[in-house]
């Protein structure tokens, strides 16, 4: 009898897979670029566990292609792309890859703040292009964190880590927003919990950290943009659509706030008009998550999901558990 098939969409470092070979046949698209639907669609079918990105749009007529897939190992943390409505009317468990990749995502964002108050990128974009002629006291001023505050909105293990890295390393004053009180870090770092509102009033740079729910797509708008100080600046390394992008866009067009840096965005890979011709943006592809640690244990952590269904028979550890 063959050994079962698992199909990966994307192209992964075939050493943090050796252990899934042992047990399965692993086709792999052999490309940098994402499937096509078309392809995407006949790699599900002949498939016995299908392994998506973040990205590839698994809905009720991927199960329908396949009712007998034995698991859908989403290869993200995030698991916003999966229908869980249609996987469980079909019996299909999925799964996530939670893992220690909070350290990555939160030097990401620190390094966003530190472009952003450094004006780093335009400081590049200068030099490149030649303009850079003489040394000049009051060029790309910019600014101190020491003492600034920072707002967190979502304090889960990202947020925690970023406010240990911006307090601990940087001194900076930490706010914080979110569902539920953190204890740990009001102690650890005398973070203080606050309002949305008065967060956005009173940060001078403000962090994304939170997961894409229909409570928190467009948490972030006009109204809110409003509200932040005209010198502050907005980091989004969560989800896209937590942002109304085109409102961002008017926001930094008019100096409603003074920048922003993005890993992520609304419409994901595209952007919103307007948006990579501004000068006071950082633009990163969706590589918060981007090392070599983190890449690996996201394979391992998908390994041992599928294992625990095909080879231990048991529910996989990191099943993502819906509510419907």
């Amino acid at each position: 009898m063959p050994k079962p098939l698992v199909y990966i969409t994307r192209k992964i470092n075939k050493e943090w897979l050796s252990e899934l070979a042992k047990h399965c046949r692993v086709k792999m698209n052999s490309k940098r670029t994402p499937p096509t639907r078309t392809e995407f669609l006949a790699g599900v079918k002949a498939a016995d566990v299908l392994v998506p990105s973040l990205v590839e749009r698994v809905d009720e007529e991927v199960f329908r292609v396949n009712p007998k897939l034995k698991i859908v190992a989403n290869y993200a943390v995030g698991f916003d792309n999966v229908d869980l409505v249609a996987a469980k009317k079909y019996g299909i468990p999925v799964t996530n890859t939670p893992g220690d990749y909070a350290e990555a995502v939160a030097e990401h964002a620190m390094a966003f703040l530190l472009a952003c108050s450094r004006r780093l990128v335009e400081g590049d974009n200068y030099v490149r292009s030649g303009q850079y002629k003489f040394w000049d006291p009051l060029l790309f001023l910019g600014n101190e964190l020491r003492h600034k505050k920072l707002g967190i909105i979502g304090t889960g293990r990202i947020g925690s880590w970023l406010a240990q890295i911006a307090k601990g390393g940087f001194g900076m004053d930490i706010l914080y927003y979110d569902v539920a009180r953190n204890e740990d870090i009001e102690k650890k770092f005398q973070a203080k919990k606050v309002s949305l509102q008065d967060l956005l009033r009173q940060s001078d740079y403000v962090s994304v950290h939170v997961p894409l729910l229909p409570s928190t797509r467009h948490l972030l708008g006009a109204k809110e943009f409003k509200m932040m100080k005209p010198t502050a600046y907005l980091i989004n390394t969560s989800r896209g659509p937590v942002l109304d992008e085109r409102a961002l866009v008017v926001a930094l067009r008019n100096k409603t706030i003074a920048g922003a840096a993005l890993d992520v965005f609304e419409f994901e890979p595209k952007l919103v008009a307007g948006l990579v011709k501004l000068p006071n943006v950082v633009l990163t592809p969706h590589t918060a998550s981007a090392t070599y640690f983190a890449r690996r244990q996201m394979a391992e952590v998908v390994t041992a999901n599928i294992l625990d269904v095909l080879v231990r028979g048991q529910r996989p550890r990191n099943e993502i558990k819906d509510n419907c």
